[in-house]
């Protein structure tokens, strides 16, 4: 009988605590359905949400595209009142500090003298320094400049659509034939933009240093982009034969006199302060590299006594730079030309000093002396040499 009777009351316990069981589990079984149906209402709120602001931004997005779109075309279209092309906002983002003083000299193409030497001085108002960081990882990069020293440049400025620059010009690997200017690199163009390849040396703050240069003191520069091998070199690609003939302006050989070392001993005293090199040996080697190419401009070479001109204070100078233009060369004056081309005196200007040599007549070169050229040499003050450079 007392069996029976806990038999029962173990049955009800048990009975209970599964009912009991059964209710909790339904309640929380309640309790999350409801929870999980909260969560994924806001889960839809929020990309109900999400989506209007992307759609927003995209609209947004949209509109600047549109409104960008008719501000370059208001910029560039032509206006009914002035048909003249409109020009780009484009302002220099830095300044050359050549060893090239002038024109004459400059190679006609980059990397021709290795040992051409710039300075590259950014404006920091428009360009941060940080903008170079990565730069100097590359071996070369691209230089894109303004052709400053044009003598039709002002002209080109005013009045672009009347500036009437000349469809060809004067090759001087071709003794003077024509080609059109598109299919040389004249500096004269309709755009006086110039583009070289230059060997990144080194970085250092603001500034750039370059070598195998062609550019001129006081080039402003427009943009400098990295050179990238695969991209930028392409293999096989064709060029025509008159181009390949430019070895026929290397000359046989240079030589230096012995009143040259002399002179360029006095000077590098003090020109040796602003240089872009060590030595006055090394500064010897650039004069040589680039003498090994005939500077002279197509005039000089099939007139070359036209290079004597008479300057205000009555002394002999020549211009020698090659402007691949179809402008004459300037009259001798009263002066009587010399007896032959090899008693001619060409004047090359350097880092502010101003080297004198001769071509003889089986086109070798004889560098004579060197000096100073007052008016460059003051000018050249606080800029980069190389001291500032050195590891």
């Amino acid at each position: 009988m007392g069996y029976s009777t806990e038999s029962k009351w173990l049955t009800a316990t048990i009975t209970f605590a599964l009912a009991a069981l059964s209710a909790s589990t339904a309640f929380s079984l309640y309790f999350w359905k409801r929870k999980s149906r909260d969560l994924d209402s806001k889960i839809g709120e929020l990309e109900k949400s999400l989506k209007a602001s992307l759609d927003n931004c995209a609209a947004e997005r949209q509109g600047r595209i549109r409104a960008q779109q008719a501000l370059r075309k208001a910029l560039t279209q032509p206006k009914l009142e002035n048909v003249e092309l409109t020009s780009y906002p484009m302002a220099p983002i830095g300044v050359i500090q050549s060893c090239f003083s002038t024109r004459n000299g400059t190679p006609r193409q980059p990397v021709l003298v290795p040992l051409s030497r710039a300075c590259l001085i950014f404006n920091t108002a428009r360009v941060p320094p940080a903008s170079l960081e990565g730069l100097g990882e590359y071996s070369h990069c691209w230089v894109i400049y303004v052709f400053h020293q044009n003598t039709n440049l002002e002209k080109l400025w005013k009045d672009p659509t009347k500036s009437k620059f000349k469809a060809k010009v004067r090759v001087p690997t071709l003794n003077g034939e024509r080609k059109g200017l598109f299919a040389t690199r004249s500096p004269h163009r309709p755009s006086p933009i110039g583009l070289s390849v230059a060997k990144v040396e080194a970085v250092q703050g603001h500034m750039l240093l370059l070598s195998g240069v062609d550019l001129v003191d006081g080039t402003p520069v427009l943009d400098v982009k990295p050179y990238i091998p695969y991209c930028d070199s392409i293999q096989g690609a064709r060029v025509p034969k008159w181009l390949a003939a430019d070895s026929i302006l290397a000359v046989a050989s240079v030589s230096f006199s012995e009143v040259f070392t002399s002179t360029l001993a006095d000077c590098w005293e003090m020109a040796g302060n602003n240089s872009l090199y060590a030595s006055p040996d090394e500064f010897q080697n650039l004069i040589k590299q680039v003498l090994s190419w005939d500077i002279r401009s197509l005039a000089q070479r099939n007139r070359p006594h036209d290079s004597f001109i008479n300057s205000e204070n009555g002394k002999q100078l020549n211009d020698s730079s090659d402007n691949d233009h179809d402008e004459e060369a300037s009259s001798p004056g009263n002066e009587q030309p010399p007896s032959s081309s090899g008693d001619i005196m060409y004047h090359l200007t350097l880092e502010g000093l101003e080297v004198s040599y001769r071509l003889n007549s089986d086109f070798s070169v004889v560098v004579e002396k060197v000096k100073e050229v007052s008016n460059i040499t003051n000018s050249r003050q606080k800029r980069c040499n190389y001291s500032m450079w050195r590891v």
